[in-house]
């Protein structure tokens, strides 16, 4: 897994709509990247909706967010049209950047073993760098820990 401190990888990837967004789009505002394994999941949903709910305190304190799961963009489109999210969800179906940055990993679930997303979040600076990573992410806790990384 990357490490706090190190330049975010470079990517590519079409949100929702088809636009490309790339290291440089993001780039002179900090971004909140947070990987999550599927939409219309209950814990995603959750988790996207609070994204949802708190955008505008992040975008007040100058913070993009990002979700990127390996869904396709027409169930990102249907994810977003169902809960009225605020924010570009971008597509990640081969797993390129998820693998990239280490939260491509072999997960247990119901006893069975298998490849995915592990939920992770990643705060970038203006410059691409990363400000900070919550591994293992809580959903109930995350926004109050991402508030407190953003404002300290």
């Amino acid at each position: 897994m990357i490490k706090k401190g190190e330049q975010f990888p470079s990517f590519s990837l079409e949100n929702q709509n088809g636009k490309v967004i790339t290291n440089d789009t993001i780039r002179g505002r900090k971004a909140i990247l947070y990987f999550y394994p599927r939409d219309n999941t209950p814990t995603c949903t959750t988790e996207a909706c609070d994204f949802r709910d708190y955008l505008s305190d992040f975008n007040h304190l100058g913070v993009d967010v990002y979700g990127i799961s390996a869904d396709s963009k027409t169930k990102h489109q249907n994810f977003i049209k169902k809960h009225q999210l605020n924010f570009d969800l971008l597509v990640d179906e081969d797993y390129k950047l998820a693998d990239k940055v280490g939260v491509y990993q072999l997960k247990k679930s119901f006893g069975k073993e298998s490849m995915g997303i592990v939920r992770t979040t990643f705060v970038i600076d203006e410059n691409g760098y990363i400000l900070d990573i919550i591994e293992k992410v809580k959903v109930k806790t995350q926004i109050s820990e991402l508030k407190t990384i953003l404002e300290g």
